[in-house]
């Protein structure tokens, strides 16, 4: 039996490898042209120590110079000596580059594009080869004919026999331009990538997902990948914009909430001259229950400013959740912070 292994680097490039149940990932890693940093081979320099971030494994032999039975508890690993009991993500403390290994480059072609309003366009892309990716992660798109690129976050989910993506139509943008202007059925368009730590964990508690405007992408794929194997904790989604024009999407979270019996959201929209019955900010419809006493993963994929308000509502309400991923995006920019 084999599974299926993600090494996420430091630098946020994601490659995939398959590693028989029989072998070390180190070795499958080797096998696969990714030379993960490595010494001993034998449990005892703790050169090849990471990080699991989901997954099974039988850790293998090793000495507690290498690696501690605290840091064992935590969830590192020694990649020499770990053999894997399910598909792993493993977090890899050390970059691509270092580890003789990079993005991997594909060419697709234009599929469909949809203007959803007039502030926001979905486009999809056929693949020429499956992509593997994790749920929230991104891609480095070329914009034809121009030497540039432009990161977007997956919206479809792992898996899927197409690529979707959102993008914010800013007038004069130049893959704004492209897409709703240039780009029609079989026209190809280069990409690289997955790339990005800002991805969706193995879901041990319940989750509170937060999203603001186009950064509502990423975690329509995170709800993707729940469908194929629904989490048995909450999961709950505010989602905010600016405008009325600018709330998409609304009846495919609707067909989550069908679909995934754990699964509440709520939107707002932050004009107060908005038709939206539910005004405001992201923070004032994150109720105590989403927030489980501390107890909770938060993904929140916004702009910088409403990243900030989030970080500074869980400050003054004195709220530490387990676990914090956010991404920062701006228009016409590669994604900026992740963590």
């Amino acid at each position: 039996m084999s599974f299926k292994v993600a090494l996420n680097f430091e630098d946020g490039v994601t490659r995939f490898i398959t590693c028989p149940a029989t072998d070390t990932v180190a070795d499958a890693s080797y096998r696969a042209g990714i030379n993960i940093p490595l010494d001993c081979r034998d449990g005892a320099c703790g050169t090849c120590k990471s990080f699991c971030e989901s997954g099974t494994y039988e850790g293998g032999s090793y000495i507690e110079d290498a690696l501690s039975d605290e840091e064992a508890a935590q969830g590192f690993v020694l990649t020499c000596q770990m053999k894997p009991r399910s598909d792993l993500v493993l977090r890899i403390l050390a970059p691509a580059s270092a580890c003789k290994t990079g993005v991997s480059k594909q060419e697709a072609e234009i599929e469909s594009v949809t203007k959803l309003s007039p502030t926001t366009v979905s486009f999809s892309l056929r693949l020429a080869a499956p992509v593997n990716f994790l749920s929230g992660q991104y891609v480095n798109i070329e914009v034809p004919g121009s030497g540039q690129t432009r990161a977007y976050s997956f919206s479809s989910a792992p898996g899927a026999p197409r690529a979707e993506f959102l993008i914010r139509n800013i007038p004069s943008g130049l893959m704004s331009s492209f897409i709703t202007q240039q780009a029609a059925p079989g026209t190809k368009v280069n990409f690289t990538g997955p790339v990005g730590s800002f991805f969706l964990r193995e879901v041990k508690r319940p989750v509170l997902l937060l999203a603001g405007g186009t950064g509502l992408a990423p975690l329509l794929s995170m709800l993707g990948a729940m469908l194929a194997e629904p989490p048995a904790h909450p999961v709950h989604l505010v989602y905010g914009v600016t405008n009325d024009e600018d709330l998409v999407e609304v009846e495919r979270i609707e067909d989550f909430a069908a679909k995934l019996p754990n699964f509440t959201w709520s939107a707002c929209v932050a004009s107060e001259s908005a038709a939206y019955p539910h005004k405001g900010y992201v923070t004032r419809y994150i109720q105590p229950a989403h927030l489980n006493g501390g107890d909770v993963d938060v993904y929140l994929c916004g702009p910088p400013p409403m990243v900030e308000a989030v970080r500074r509502y869980f400050t003054e309400s004195g709220i530490a959740p387990a676990s914090f991923h956010y991404e920062k995006f701006a228009p016409s920019t590669a994604h900026g912070a992740a963590a």
